[in-house]
């Protein structure tokens, strides 16, 4: 973790910032204003250090794992069992799928810690810590050990992946509100307002779901480090994804992040190396106002809002379109008979061209 955190670089950089806005002003003089493709186009320049961000083999990674707190009956609304889930997304049975193959976007399932064994595929990476972790309200969810197994694991997949850009998801019964509770002990912000009900969520139902919240926290309320608290609220594919995202923000990647366990991943990644965020674009599946709370955490709204309630990694796979887009903005449209240059040239140059 010690050297994803050195290698992670802000991408701030005034020149090169001024010469995207520049070469997107050309553009609007031509065809007119694109508007919020344009700052999403300076952002992906930035994330490059290039005029021209250009994107190869986008990965759509799922990390899935079972909860504890899933005995407490806090997702009563869950379709499936994880292991089904997991299924369908390999069988080609969810809209993510679909729709990331006819992107042709690499979709990988990561098995983190499913409670059942899942018989194998070609497109799943067996990584499982344990077969679920423990209840948080009684326990720590994972230990010490694990947490770091997990982060570890999530390295090791983020460093092997092909192309330079990786969406994040999580799925599994429990995960959602394990991510709400570990987002808001992170940030301090009010857990009821972190969670997700379902739409048909009676009051008694709230109150329930309140109630094993509040147990849980107030069990791990001495907790101070992030990593304790990582362990103490569970989620191994949290974990693994807060591995994963640390070294593909090292290597200047984009990351697309969809759903409550992604941003608490995300979060937590932040706590260790704050430039994290500088590399993220953010997606959603689902409308909850939980999510919207999450996203205001980090400031940040959804590349899309089409009022879904669908399986985390499907907004990713359908706000990609729009990420190519806004990078084809700076690399396919070309100043007239010149394309131009793929970095910007130094205040130093610039001066010695003038005088020349």
């Amino acid at each position: 973790m010690a050297a994803s955190r050195s290698l992670i670089a802000p991408t701030s950089n005034p020149l090169l910032e001024r010469s995207l806005l520049e070469k997107l002003a050309r553009r609007a003089e031509a065809a007119g204003s694109l508007g919020e493709l344009e700052p999403l186009a300076v952002r992906l320049g930035l994330m490059q250090n290039s005029l021209k961000p250009r994107f190869r083999d986008p990965q759509l990674v799922v990390f899935a794992a079972d909860h504890g707190m899933a005995v407490e009956g806090i997702d009563v609304a869950a379709r499936h069992q994880t292991f089904q889930q997991v299924q369908q997304a390999l069988s080609g049975q969810l809209p993510l799928a679909v729709f990331a193959r006819i992107q042709q976007i690499a979709l990988t399932v990561v098995d983190c810690g499913v409670a059942e064994n899942i018989a194998a595929h070609e497109r799943l990476l067996m990584r499982k810590i344990a077969h679920g972790t423990r209840n948080a309200r009684i326990t720590g969810a994972m230990t010490l050990d694990q947490a770091h197994a997990a982060m570890r694991a999530g390295m090791e997949i983020g460093d092997t992946l092909r192309g330079n850009v990786l969406m994040c998801a999580g799925i599994g019964v429990g995960s959602h509100f394990s991510a709400a509770l570990l987002l808001s002990r992170l940030s301090e912000a009010p857990v009821q307002d972190l969670l997700m009900p379902g739409p048909h969520t009676t009051p008694e139902a709230m109150a329930h779901l309140m109630a094993i919240a509040q147990g849980a926290q107030g069990r791990h309320r001495e907790l101070t480090e992030p990593i304790e608290m990582l362990a103490a609220f569970g989620g191994f594919e949290i974990a693994m994804m807060v591995g994963a995202m640390l070294v593909a923000t090292s290597k200047r990647h984009l990351l697309m992040i969809d759903g409550m366990a992604a941003c608490a991943a995300l979060m937590l990644a932040s706590r260790i190396a704050t430039p994290v965020t500088d590399y993220c674009v953010f997606c959603r599946s689902h409308g909850h106002r939980g999510l919207d709370k999450a996203l205001h955490l980090f400031r940040a709204s959804a590349l899309l809002e089409l009022g879904m309630d669908c399986t985390d990694g499907t907004g990713a796979t359908l706000a990609w379109p729009l990420v190519r887009s806004a990078a084809a903005l700076l690399t396919e449209v070309a100043d007239g008979a010149d394309a131009g240059p793929s970095h910007p040239t130094p205040m130093s140059d610039q001066a010695a061209e003038a005088r020349g």
